[in-house]
């Protein structure tokens, strides 16, 4: 084979990929930033309990009050906290977590608060039993993440995203509401925040694919041992 028909070859197997444009890389950020992965348990949850119908029937409004500053403390703030904690301590080299080797420590971090708040829930019996699963399902997501981490980067937006519209789907089954807006609204955001992160990261198709089948699966195993 010549140098000539091997340059052929290799341009050929190595399309060019479409530049996104100044807009496209705007709204793909706003996407990631607004259903960052922390950011997603926080609006499920806050669906749960204010908007969707029986989930939390009986609940006071302090004590539904109770139940998002718990989420927002363990969910988002230490985990954060932590991130934030591990780069001006020099172990990790970006907040974005964009290598394997930046993901393991608060993929462990994350791990622990997240187990944390699924057992204050788990405790608390008068707390429906779909929260305490939707928790169980982010803790196993992110176990599952760190030992996918270790062979793959999969993407951390789409665990999160694939998380949210299993909890919806399994929130219609077990509750027998009618859900096809709230699972239709999941679905459409999943979307746009998948294609967000192929516009502005370095993830492929793949590891997004991957992420978001972990999200689903977790819930589904956690749905089965809570429920």
């Amino acid at each position: 084979m010549s140098p000539l028909q091997g340059s052929v070859i290799e341009s050929s197997s190595h399309k060019p990929h479409h530049k996104p444009s100044q807009a496209e890389k705007i709204f793909a950020g706003l996407f990631s930033y607004l259903f960052h992965p922390l950011f997603i348990p926080v609006y499920v949850i806050i669906f749960l309990t204010y908007i969707h119908p029986s989930a939390f029937t009986g609940f006071s409004e302090q004590g539904k009050n109770q139940s998002i500053i718990i989420i927002l403390l363990n969910i988002v703030f230490f985990p954060l906290f932590s991130v934030i904690l591990l780069k001006f301590l020099g172990f990790i080299d970006s907040i974005y977590l964009r290598t394997k080797k930046d993901r393991i420590i608060p993929y462990m971090a994350c791990g622990i608060f997240f187990f944390w708040a699924y057992t204050v829930f788990r405790e608390q019996l008068h707390y429906p039993l779909l929260l305490t699963s939707f928790i169980l399902g982010i803790f196993l997501a992110s176990s599952a993440g760190l030992i996918a981490n270790i062979y793959y980067k999969i993407s951390m937006h789409a665990i999160g995203v694939g998380g949210a519209v299993a909890f919806m789907v399994l929130l219609g089954v077990n509750t027998f509401e009618p859900m096809g807006v709230p699972i239709s609204i999941a679905t459409f955001v999943a979307g746009l925040v998948c294609t967000a992160r192929l516009v502005i990261s370095d993830h492929d198709p793949m590891e997004i694919v991957w992420g978001f089948s972990v999200g689903v699966v977790c819930q589904l195993i956690a749905c089965w041992i809570i429920m």
